[in-house]
């Protein structure tokens, strides 16, 4: 499971990075240490300009010149926790944070967004909870798991476009941009952690595994394996991270000695 992570990385930076034709940011989003179910996150996703949910304003400027093509590689902000677009009430995201990839082509609320609206999430780390004992008492101790390199990670994920039938069509908040992170089994570093983790695509994958004109099951799901669980490291932080008002890179600042140990 991935119920919390960090991304604290610049617009700028994210637009570089991830090679983004077409910027459809607005508002840059200020770094996050603690991005929780129903935040806004960035996404880098390809599709065209004439898609549903397209409106043409002051975040459709390209950082490379290829902002004139009708099918891009974008960077855009939407929520995490995926409306299904056949969603009455949109409070259902909120419960939709996880897709598991053993099953995400098969799920009514994932099939059709797996056939054909891929992301990526960029993020520093995320956290996961150890349940650990200590004076006969058995508590969950927070880790933040990253990158030993320093390296950024691109989450895979889906995303999806519900319509709010209660306004316009031309209404700014007519479509509602939402996504979720595809996870897998969790070996080395972080299955002494936790079972799951968030799924990582490769940068050599990047360009594939966007690409909405590739619908085969098969050949998606290949894109996946293996997961990406080498290269990582992790070490235990304070329980600040438990709330959702909590925030800042003290957040992922390591606590000294293993409290895994400690029992």
């Amino acid at each position: 499971m991935c119920g919390r992570y960090a991304s604290a990385r610049k617009r700028q930076d994210l637009l570089e990075e991830f090679r983004i034709d077409r910027d459809r940011v607005t508002d840059d989003l200020e770094p996050d240490y603690n991005v929780a179910p129903t935040k806004p996150v960035y996404a880098v996703l390809t599709r065209s300009r004439s898609g549903p949910g397209e409106s043409a304003g002051p975040g459709d400027r390209g950082s490379t010149g290829a902002a004139a093509a009708d099918v891009a590689r974008e960077l855009r902000v939407v929520r995490w926790g995926l409306v299904p677009f056949w969603a009455k009430d949109p409070a259902i995201g909120s419960r939709m944070i996880n897709a598991r990839v053993e099953t995400v082509d098969a799920k009514p609320a994932f099939r059709r967004a797996f056939a054909k609206r891929r992301c990526l999430l960029p993020a520093d780390g995320f956290y996961e909870w150890l349940k650990v004992e200590q004076a006969g008492k058995v508590h969950k101790q927070p880790y933040y798991i990253h990158r030993a390199d320093g390296g950024g990670l691109a989450f895979a994920g889906l995303y999806e476009l519900w319509r709010d039938k209660s306004v316009p069509d031309d209404h700014p908040r007519a479509w509602l941009w939402t996504t979720v992170i595809i996870t897998t089994s969790a070996e080395d570093e972080v299955g002494r952690i936790h079972d799951r983790m968030p799924m990582v695509v490769d940068p050599a994958r990047w360009g594939d595994w966007l690409d909405p004109a590739s619908n085969d099951s098969a050949h998606v799901h290949a894109l996946l394996a293996p997961a990406a669980a080498s290269g990582l490291a992790s070490y235990p932080v304070g329980t600040d991270v438990n709330y959702v008002r909590n925030n800042g890179p003290g957040l992922i600042e390591p606590l000294a000695g293993d409290p895994a140990r400690l029992a």
